[in-house]
């Protein structure tokens, strides 16, 4: 019962309320966990990862050191290899985004920005436009840290306070000087599968008619279908989808492997690739980080606008 009422005060009225995004605050853990190991023994490396980390998450870690170690083992025993498919996506979309650079793109949009710090650390992207949507709750936070880390806001950046669970992406975007002429790619890292079936519409239908039509693209993850209504078989995949409810951002949305190419040629794009868990097993687990398990649930995609 909790979980239904949790996924339908979602529905209904977005992050309105909620604080600072939990899930972000977590993946700024698993990211700087990760930093922290020898350049050959890891597969992420974000040096402003820490930064995003609370005051009172950092006392508990430090002072608490076997309870909260406890804790990460009992986490992957729930829900194993989920914590390294984070760190491989966001190995991946850096490389998508290095390779959008080289081919000449004018305006990077990541949406749920959470505590991303791609705009601070990838070379070429001080020259891009770069828009992070959020929550307002989450980017004020994100911002006091960037200040924080800098001493002032990069002048590249645009932060657009939003919920995309309700609000106007399109008009948001536009208010905060977008150029729907030109050659963009969006970040959906870690965003549909939190947003309901009408959100995740609205978003894309952006995406697909308002950017540079031929020109942009976008690149997201996305989890089955079963884990959202319950159907799936594994106790795992239970398991994750009790986990984020538990903690207030409920799964909401998602699509079938066999109905991907689908699903995004409904809505105007064309799929360029798609790293199911064994693909990008293959592509990015090697030498000493050879059999890290990885979560099968989580795959990527890279889709064109037509």
């Amino acid at each position: 019962m909790q979980q239904t009422n949790n996924r339908k005060e979602t529905i209904e009225n977005g992050s309105k309320g909620r604080g600072p995004s939990k899930t972000a605050e977590t993946l700024a853990i698993i990211r700087a966990m990760e930093s922290r190991k020898p350049e050959e023994e890891r597969i992420y490396y974000d040096p402003y990862a820490f930064y995003f980390i609370s005051r009172e998450t950092m006392e508990y870690y430090s002072s608490h050191t076997a309870e909260a170690r406890a804790m990460l083992e009992q986490s992957e025993r729930l829900v194993p290899g989920v914590g390294v498919s984070c760190l491989v996506r966001a190995r991946y979309f850096d490389d998508v985004v290095k390779a959008s650079i080289t081919d000449g793109l004018e305006q990077l949009v990541v949406l749920g920005a959470g505590y991303d710090s791609r705009a601070y650390r990838i070379e070429g992207l001080e020259h891009v436009r770069v828009f992070e949507a959020d929550d307002p709750a989450t980017q004020k936070l994100k911002t006091d840290k960037v200040r924080e880390i800098f001493g002032m806001l990069p002048g590249h950046v645009t932060y657009v306070p939003a919920d995309l669970a309700v609000d106007d992406l399109g008009q948001k975007l536009a208010e905060s000087g977008y150029d729907t002429s030109r050659k963009t790619l969006f970040l959906l890292e870690g965003l549909v599968y939190y947003l309901p079936p009408i959100a995740v519409d609205k978003v894309l239908a952006f995406i697909a008619h308002g950017s540079g039509r031929g020109s942009s693209a976008m690149v997201f993850d996305y989890i089955p279908a079963s884990v959202v209504d319950g159907t799936c078989e594994q106790e795992a995949d239970r398991n994750w989808q009790k986990g984020v409810t538990d903690a207030g951002e409920p799964f909401l949305f998602g699509v079938d492997e066999m109905a991907l190419e689908a699903f995004l040629s409904e809505r105007g794009f064309t799929l360029r690739q798609k790293m199911t868990g064994e693909d990008y097993r293959t592509a990015y687990l090697r030498g000493k980080n050879e059999g890290r398990p990885v979560n099968s649930l989580l795959s990527f995609a890279y889709a064109a606008v037509r």
